[in-house]
């Protein structure tokens, strides 16, 4: 009989702490890439480390996330209609932009996804208006009259905002154009044109009701 015996196979040696914290940020960096699709997306730490800068960490994260919001309904809205959306660009201090790839122009799609930005900013602005007054934080009441004001700036009528895109669609509409059925389209364009007004009302309300008065001056 004999006395050699299988050996035990040696037991594996342990990763290191610092192997350990590599492969976390290589996993998380591996996510970041998909979700983002390129490295465009990272903008937002770039912008975020610029606004901070400026006035301060907090501000500057609430800013960005703001910015981020307004730009997702955009995004949302997009796939909901079945086009084809790019996740959000950041250009610091210059803002954001959902691109569409290879869409023709539709004015009725392209007025719901132009709208749907300022709605959704709006919405968010008023989420930190309601905690901010819940807490009595100037901080988010703050950051609720910049998000009020910055998707009330994105409609004014001019050709790069929401609101030029806006009203290019309603002018196509009201003349019957973008629809088989003229008359269609008119009436698409009164519900851009009510839609619209309406919204503007409701950004200039709230950034009435979130308005902290200075008393430095």
């Amino acid at each position: 009989m004999s006395d050699n015996l299988p050996e035990e196979p040696a037991p594996r040696p342990r990763r290191s702490g610092i192997a350990r914290i590599l492969g976390l940020l290589a996993v998380v960096g591996a996510v970041l890439l998909k979700l983002a699709g390129s490295l465009k997306f990272l903008g937002i730490f770039v912008a975020v480390g610029g606004y901070a800068l400026i006035w301060g960490w907090r501000f500057g994260v609430g800013f960005v996330l703001l910015i981020l919001v307004h730009e997702l309904g955009h995004y949302v809205e997009a796939r909901r209609q079945g086009l084809n959306p790019q996740l959000p660009v950041f250009i610091p201090f210059l803002g954001a932009y959902v691109a569409l790839r290879n869409q023709p122009f539709d004015p009725w799609r392209n007025a719901l996804v132009s709208v749907a930005g300022p709605v959704a900013g709006g919405a968010g602005a008023l989420a930190c208006l309601i905690y901010g007054n819940a807490v009595d934080s100037d901080l988010f009441r703050a950051l609720a009259y910049v998000g009020f004001l910055l998707n009330l700036f994105n409609l004014i009528p001019i050709g790069f905002l929401d609101g030029g895109h806006i009203l290019r669609a309603w002018r196509i509409l009201k003349v019957g154009g973008g629809r088989a059925n003229p008359a269609d389209a008119r009436r698409l364009s009164t519900i851009v044109a009510a839609y619209t007004v309406a919204l503007i009302a409701t950004l200039a309300l709230g950034m009435l009701a979130s308005h902290v008065p200075q008393t430095r001056l």
